[in-house]
């Protein structure tokens, strides 16, 4: 869930996540690449990398708070920055029209900082969504995905030479939420390798991260399909030779991710059910192919109930404090997954004041609104800082 309206709204019931042999592995600079291998022990070693998912946020910040935005990224001490690169925000009225300056300005306030940018391609101009879905969603799929790759394509071509090389196809195309009317594995597989063939074809150093996967279960009325069952049909479709990582979103709240119950949860479901991610990437012959956890994190506001510990399963949220103890075990968890390469969380900030109307969605943040810093920003600064220097990292 990248976009701001809907981030963070699928609390996961069940997980997934992945291993499988990646051809390409980001550094820690900018646009650089560095061994993704040991080849002494035979198997692939990594220094668990942090990161700050922002949704479609920082594109519509004014120069103040993109500002801050950067400020606070850096004190968390996170490397990357997830960003919506939406092809609507780009050419939102006709295809002749280019708006790259919207997102021209990330890209360069990243830069400045020496952040790696994980842009998230995704979301459907009127103008060029199918017929089936409606015109008025942008989480429609395009009626034509040579479209969509050809926006990609202009993507990498602008975004290359600002050092900008890994990149993110689609969010969560397992749930409605955000490939309406519903998930379609076979569609969105083609959309993902025109989209891969056209960005490689621009620069063939760039690594490519599947779309995101809600941690759901098969809910036909929601037109919700399991993560596992979504990635198994990708397998099947040949996609996982496209991209060099998956992408996961394991929301355990309020259970601790390193919590295990008899079901299992959201983050057993990386490496350690039966049917894992992991699993299913060593089924098609990935098994180091690496899991990025591209969101987690829970909310501080909805109607109801908070819970204020991981036993309280009927509360729709968390209390701050909460939120806070998730944030630090959430490094911990991330960290004790041998095939989790990197960790973001959602959401930098709240999008709305806490009001009556306003849906918990829009407060995953670490920081309120008013941009006052909840518990958890201090407690995911000081779990990615004891990780770092338990790990020799800068």
């Amino acid at each position: 869930m990248s976009l701001a309206v809907l981030g963070g709204s699928v609390a996961a019931v069940i997980a997934l996540t992945g291993a499988g042999s990646p051809s390409r592995t980001p550094d820690e600079g900018v646009g650089a690449r560095a061994s993704g291998a040991d080849s002494s022990a035979g198997a692939r070693t990594r220094d668990l990398r942090f990161g700050l998912s922002f949704g479609d946020t920082l594109t519509w910040m004014t120069d103040q708070e993109l500002t801050r935005a950067m400020d606070d990224a850096e004190e968390l001490g996170v490397r990357w920055l997830r960003v919506d690169l939406s092809w609507r925000n780009i050419q939102p009225d006709n295809p002749g029209q280019y708006l790259w300056e919207r997102f021209d300005r990330v890209v360069d306030a990243a830069r400045d900082r020496d952040f790696e940018v994980l842009p998230t391609l995704s979301y459907t101009p009127r103008w060029a969504a199918g017929p089936d879905c409606g015109s008025t969603s942008q989480t429609c799929p395009p009626a034509d995905s040579g479209q969509f790759s050809g926006f990609a394509r202009l993507a990498a071509e602008r975004y290359a030479p600002k050092g900008v090389h890994t990149w993110e196809i689609w969010n969560e195309p397992n749930i409605s939420h955000f490939w309406k009317p519903g998930p379609d594995a076979k569609r969105y597989a083609r959309l993902l390798a025109e989209t891969a063939d056209a960005i490689r074809g621009t620069d063939p150093d760039a690594y490519l991260v599947l779309g995101g996967l809600a941690a759901v279960e098969t809910i036909p009325s929601q037109r919700y399909v399991s993560h596992k069952t979504y990635l198994d049909a990708l397998g099947q479709l040949g996609s996982l030779e496209h991209v060099d990582a998956i992408s996961y979103h394991p929301y355990t709240y309020p259970l601790l991710p390193s919590m295990e119950t008899a079901t299992g949860t959201t983050y057993q479901d990386i490496d350690q059910s039966h049917d894992s991610l992991v699993a299913i990437l060593k089924k098609y012959g990935k098994p180091d192919m690496p899991v990025w956890l591209t969101e987690t994190g829970a909310p501080t506001w909805s109607t109801g109930r908070a819970a204020d510990r991981p036993e309280d399963h009927k509360a729709a949220h968390v209390t701050p404090r909460l939120q806070a103890e998730i944030a630090t075990d959430t490094v911990a968890a991330a960290a004790a997954k041998p095939s989790v390469d990197v960790l973001f969380w959602f959401s930098y900030k709240d999008v709305e004041p806490q009001t009556a109307q306003s849906r918990k969605a829009k407060h995953y943040g670490l920081t309120y609104y008013d941009g006052r810093r909840k518990p958890a920003f201090d407690a995911y600064r000081q779990a990615i800082d004891g990780y770092q220097k338990e790990h020799g990292q800068d």
